[in-house]
């Protein structure tokens, strides 16, 4: 029996549109054979949706489900904003991110999850595809859970309750009152929406990312014709500088009753001594829709659809 891989499943999806299980059933039922699997899906009319397939899906919803002690985002994207308001389309992606708590962040097991309905999050995904005309996937998920603590939720650009454009997970492990701390953690969750942060410490941040950035400081740095020693220094005060817009503890907090001046991570020590006990922030996620989707050249189907109008 062939090995069969994420890639392996990845690119089969992509070609044909099918579900992810369907796929691994393929690629296994034909060993591998990435021709013989598009083949299998079309006898078995799995790959129907595969001529929307190649249609970019950017825009549609995260979902955000919680409970005290964990959190899930899913998203789930479609071709336009219209169908990202339509009421079916908005309960599926309702459902898939409650199911998300249990599926723990797992993409394939929560496709394979069964929906109120008694059919898979996949097949209920065909359906709505096959209803409404337009390719949608369900792009990534994720988890969080502490123990003890909260993990806190915020939505942005909401459509409706723990649907929206924007999606939060903050975790905070701490003994302290779980209401009190609750309140703490949607104050930071709201500062992740705005803020952007890209990593929790200096130390979460990707090297490449840290070391790309020195290079372009150390070549900025270098045009001021000043000795190396000197800009070495600059670098350093520049590095500190991309940590603060970047580093989550680092940032200059955003949310309700700041001043602007104290930092994410002077928050949290403020709200320790204030509640009588130690907070740590474990982590944080933030999805929004469409980030990092490249819509290629052609433009999306939104765009697509009005050229057609003549407009």
């Amino acid at each position: 029996m062939a090995n069969v891989t994420a890639n392996m499943v990845k690119d089969l999806r992509d070609k044909t549109g099918a579900g992810m299980m369907d796929c691994k059933s393929a690629l296994t039922e034909t060993s591998g054979d990435m021709e013989s699997a598009v083949d299998w899906l079309r006898k078995k009319g799995l790959a129907k949706a595969a001529k929307k397939a190649g249609r970019v899906a950017a825009e549609g919803l995260i979902g955000v489900a919680a409970r005290p002690d964990a959190g899930a985002l899913v998203e789930v994207n479609s071709e336009t904003d219209f169908v990202a308001r339509n009421d079916q389309f908005k309960a599926f992606v309702k459902e898939a991110s409650e199911l998300g708590l249990e599926a723990e962040g797992d993409v394939e097991k929560l496709l394979a999850m069964p929906m109120s309905s008694g059919a898979s999050v996949d097949a209920v995904l065909k359906e709505l595809i096959a209803r409404i005309g337009e390719n949608m996937s369900v792009r990534r998920a994720t988890a969080l859970a502490v123990s003890p603590g909260v993990v806190a939720t915020y939505v942005h650009n909401t459509t409706s309750p723990e649907l929206g454009k924007i999606g939060v997970l903050v975790g905070l492990r701490s003994t302290a009152d779980q209401t009190k701390l609750a309140a703490l953690g949607r104050q930071i969750a709201m500062h992740v929406a705005a803020a952007a942060p890209l990593a929790l410490t200096p130390g979460h941040l990707p090297q490449d990312v840290v070391e790309r950035e020195r290079e372009i400081q150390r070549d900025l740095a270098r045009q001021s014709g000043k000795p190396e020693n000197v800009i070495d220094k600059m670098i350093e005060g520049r590095m500190r500088k991309f940590y603060e817009d970047t580093v989550l503890l680092a940032q200059k907090y955003l949310g309700p009753g700041s001043d602007g001046e104290i930092t994410v991570a002077k928050l949290v020590e403020n709200a320790s001594k204030e509640l009588g006990a130690p907070i740590e922030i474990i982590g944080f996620v933030r999805y929004a829709v469409g980030e990092g989707i490249d819509k290629g050249p052609g433009g999306d189907f939104a765009d697509e659809v009005k050229q057609m109008a003549g407009h």
